[in-house]
């Protein structure tokens, strides 16, 4: 062997006498064998992005080509695990090196010796191209494992293999002699085939009344969730995370801090999926690159999450995937581009980061199943986004920006004042809010698009109006304009503002929005009607019907008709006697 290390610059490393090498080849670097991927080649020279701590590496330590792509693992076993960037079972490694995994250190990225009871679903005879179902196997006790047939394979059915098999077992064979696995790998930084993209008509139903409601995200979209420090980010992904509508979850903590992960960790493998009552994790998988892991991991660590999110689509499932955060990614970006010398862009972010982040976000959307199209299945991306000093006019966030379809802007004096989700409902917005509103008339109510256009038109007022109270005092105004800033203080306290720990209030289904939004919408209209016809504000705003009105998202759930029925007739005979005096 004959390849050597010539050079090395923290996680990049540069080797001789690769010429027959190619773009994306896996080599082992060194006597420890470290795990590094091929991104350059000038001539016999290629420039490798080493996925472990270099030290130690130096000039002249042997370099090993494996001739194959950077790939991940995909089938049985993904669900519940939890990976590092490069897909390094995290689980295993500590129960093999203890807490400081070893660098170097290698395992098989799926158990060999667990047994699946395989469930054939083709005959034999039957013809199968890519992506045809073979059968499945019970992952979890809900979620179904499609085994389907590797793309670029075809052919002939010749034997099926039943019953109890390991991933490392065949489960079929063709006529022309190739085994079929229940594994599979897959390039990570090549999207995987899909038989043709599919409008999105409906939406991803998150829980949040701020995001349902005014910015609602496609089932196949893409979000970014920029903001400053301590806004609220992580947590509102992780509130997605456990009370979304999607049935899988595949959660990137790249770059994050390391006590963040585990406590997302903790409280994934404590808390019970609502829709089922079964453990959370089941349907969950981490990929936890820390920020004290490996920069160059840290970049991998994002096309890792998201090829087996689409492995999932593939099978027919809503799948989500939750980037945390793109801007610690392009940071990796930036680092690994100043060490191959590249000419840096604004503010040292190389020149292709537009580039990068839209193709990570052109991985979501509906699509037709390749190789079923009489299936469909979604995958939708949301990212959060660091800038610093919550600059939003940093390359990250307006680059994110520009891919994205929704937008949830956080706003860090709003996280001050304890409201979740810190939604800034000013910057905020969803492309696509208009092309689902078929779907919220059908499916949450025929006056739910008139109710949204009037929250939107009572909080535009009060955006005006608060410019007018800064100036001359809100003492000052009107009655008429008080009572539109009032309004505005109802419908963000007791509407838009969500507990993230409240039994009740963590999460909120559609119908309980439509119910709560209506009330609040009804006693608005009435106090505006009272006013105008000479009602003092005041009289108004300290009854305690403003209070019950604002504490109706916390309400239990049995008996939440009656009590909206009761507070409705209470503030109509309110205002009744209002119009008396």
């Amino acid at each position: 062997m004959s390849q050597r290390i010539t050079r090395v610059a923290g996680p990049a490393a540069q080797a001789c006498d690769m010429a027959s090498s190619f773009m994306g080849e896996v080599v082992k670097l060194g006597a420890m064998g470290l795990i590094g991927e091929v991104i350059r080649i000038e001539g016999d020279i290629a420039t490798i992005q080493v996925y472990e701590d270099t030290t130690g590496l130096m000039p002249g330590d042997p370099v090993e080509r494996s001739g194959e792509e950077f790939s991940v693992e995909l089938g049985p076993g993904l669900l519940g695990s939890i990976f590092d960037g490069v897909q390094r079972p995290l689980q295993a490694l500590a129960s093999g090196w203890g807490n400081f995994i070893s660098r170097g250190a290698q395992i098989p990225r799926l158990d060999r010796s667990a047994k699946w009871e395989f469930q054939p679903k083709v005959t034999l005879g039957q013809m199968v191209n890519g992506g045809a179902e073979l059968g499945h196997v019970r992952e979890t006790e809900l979620i179904n494992h499609k085994i389907m047939v590797p793309h670029g394979v075809s052919g002939e059915v010749a034997k099926v293999f039943a019953g109890a098999r390991t991933i490392a077992q065949p489960v079929a064979e063709l006529a022309d002699g190739t085994p079929l696995y229940m594994r599979q790998k897959w390039n990570i930084r090549k999207p995987r085939p899909v038989g043709k993209r599919l409008p999105s008509t409906r939406p991803l139903v998150t829980g949040q009344r701020v995001i349902d409601s005014l910015f609602p995200i496609a089932l196949g979209g893409a979000g970014i969730i920029p903001g400053g420090f301590g806004s609220g980010k992580t947590v509102l992904e992780q509130t997605i995370a456990k009370h979304s509508e999607a049935r899988i979850i595949v959660y990137i903590g790249c770059g994050e801090r390391g006590n963040e992960m585990a406590d997302t960790l903790e409280q994934l493998r404590e808390l019970s999926d609502p829709a089922t009552g079964r453990p959370l994790m089941e349907r969950t998988i981490l990929i936890a690159n820390t920020s004290n892991m490996p920069v160059a991991a840290r970049e991998a660590s994002i096309y890792t999450g998201v090829t087996i999110a689409e492995y999932y689509r593939d099978m027919g499932y809503d799948v989500v995937a939750l980037a945390d955060s793109s801007s610690r990614w392009a940071e990796a970006l930036r680092e690994i581009s100043s060490r191959m010398e590249e000419i840096p862009g604004e503010e040292g972010y190389p020149t292709y980061l537009a580039g990068r982040l839209g193709a990570f976000y052109e991985r979501a959307g509906k699509v037709a199943v390749a190789g079923r199209p009489e299936e469909s299945g979604s995958l939708t991306i949301i990212g959060a986004v660091s800038p610093p000093g919550g600059d939003f006019s940093e390359p990250v966030t307006q680059a994110s920006l520009r891919m994205a379809s929704t937008f949830w802007g956080l706003d860090s004096q709003l996280a001050y004042q304890r409201h979740f989700p810190a939604i800034n409902w000013r910057t905020s917005f969803s492309l696509t809010h208009r092309a689902m509103s078929r779907w919220f008339t059908e499916n949450v109510g025929e006056k739910w698009p008139e109710m949204i256009a009037k929250t939107q038109a009572i909080l535009q007022r009060e955006e005006e109006l608060e410019e007018i109270a800064q100036i001359v005092g809100a003492d000052s105004m009107e009655e008429r304009e008080r009572s539109a800033l009032e309004a505005g203080r109802i419908i963000r306290e007791g509407y838009l503002r969500q507990s993230a720990v409240h039994p009740v209030d963590v999460c909120c289904p559609l119908p309980r929005q439509l119910k709560t939004l209506e009330t609040i919408l009804g006693f608005i209209a009435a106090m505006d009607a009272a006013v105008g016809r000479g009602a003092l504000l005041e009289d108004i705003i300290t009854s305690p019907l403003v209070e019950r009105l604002l504490r109706l998202k916390e309400a239990p759930p049995e008996g939440l008709d009656s009590l909206i029925e009761s507070l409705r007739e209470e503030y109509k005979t309110f205002f009744d006697s209002l119009e008396e005096k």
